[in-house]
């Protein structure tokens, strides 16, 4: 990779643009998808109905070679309805197994904090170990495999909100605001457009791009002064002034969440090394969802993205 360059691969390029192109306003989760992608990261995404949640995974979906599947959550949900069960076959006379929706490659969780606390944890050992164990049987999921999922942050009846644990799965926490005037016009062409012309062809990422692309952002150069800025800022949630607003910091896996989303971002902006401006960018969607702020923080109106900021504005890159 030209280190000189300002300019993504040719096909993260690609993909780049196919996602802008139907995604009005939403650079931010673009870009968050593509990291997630690239560093095989899972991604959560939060926002008031209507903001091209579905609709972007759909996206990704159809530009990116592999199975996808859609699983939408309701109180009801079974963990077999995700992972999969045992059914018995009577011309055979045993069971065999019969994979769930999570076999595929992209997964889309629609509204995951309405899944009852036991699918929400058979979903906890396939996005932590990409496997599925049923009975005495463990099953591996496919390689890529990607959960994205969504929520919705203004409705609470028959709701079970994510524990910690399961928060601390997700690469990226992504949150989503409305649109401003001119950008919500711009989306309404959109549609119309495709409407009345139908969807765009697109060029499909192939698995082998894909393989070839992660191995490239995997080998961007993090310097030993960036790693080390990495784990202060992430240290500053455990010790030193801003501890006392912290009940439960970000653990050791924050800072390789950090680290591998700044890696990917300078990927994609065509670097081969990452700058701490990368960090930067990416710190409150890695690392916000990871911390519980004491009791006396949420009192006073403290948000942990807000603390995060703070950190920032706080802790000096060398």
């Amino acid at each position: 990779m030209d280190t000189r360059s300002e300019n993504p691969p040719r096909a993260i390029a690609r993909l780049s643009g196919y996602l802008s192109q139907g995604l009005i306003g939403h650079e931010h989760l673009v870009e968050s998808l593509l990291i997630a992608l690239l560093e095989g990261g899972h991604l959560l995404v939060e926002g008031p109905p209507g903001l091209a949640k579905t609709r972007a995974v759909k996206r990704l979906s159809n530009a990116v070679e592999g199975s996808f599947a859609r699983i939408q959550c309701t109180p009801d949900l079974m963990p077999s309805d995700v992972t999969g069960t045992p059914v018995y076959q009577p011309q055979e006379g045993r069971f065999e197994f019969v994979p769930g929706p999570v076999f595929h490659t992209l997964v889309l969780v629609d509204e995951i904090n309405r899944a009852p606390p036991k699918v929400q944890s058979a979903l906890l050992e396939s996005m932590a170990e990409h496997q599925v164990t049923v009975g005495n049987e463990t099953h591996a999921l496919p390689d890529p495999f990607l959960v994205i999922a969504t929520q919705n942050p203004i409705e609470h009846d028959g709701t079970f909100p994510l524990p910690e644990a399961q928060l601390d799965r997700f690469l990226l926490h992504l949150v989503l605001t409305l649109p401003d005037l001119e950008t919500e016009r711009q989306i309404l062409d959109l549609v119309i457009a495709e409407t009345q012309d139908g969807p765009p062809d697109v060029q499909k990422m192939t698995l082998a791009e894909l393989m070839i692309a992660r191995a490239e952002a995997q080998a961007v150069h993090v310097a030993p002064e960036l790693r080390d800025y990495i784990v202060r800022l992430v240290t500053a949630t455990r010790e030193g002034p801003f501890a006392e607003h912290v009940q439960h910091a970000v653990s050791p896996r924050g800072s390789l969440a950090l680290a591998s989303a700044a890696r990917a971002r300078a990927y994609l902006r065509g670097r081969d090394f990452a700058l701490p401006e990368d960090v930067a960018a990416v710190a409150p969607d890695a690392l916000a969802h990871r911390m519980v702020l004491a009791w006396r923080a949420v009192a006073d109106g403290k948000k942990p993205r807000e603390l995060v900021a703070d950190i920032l504005n706080t802790v000096e890159p060398l």
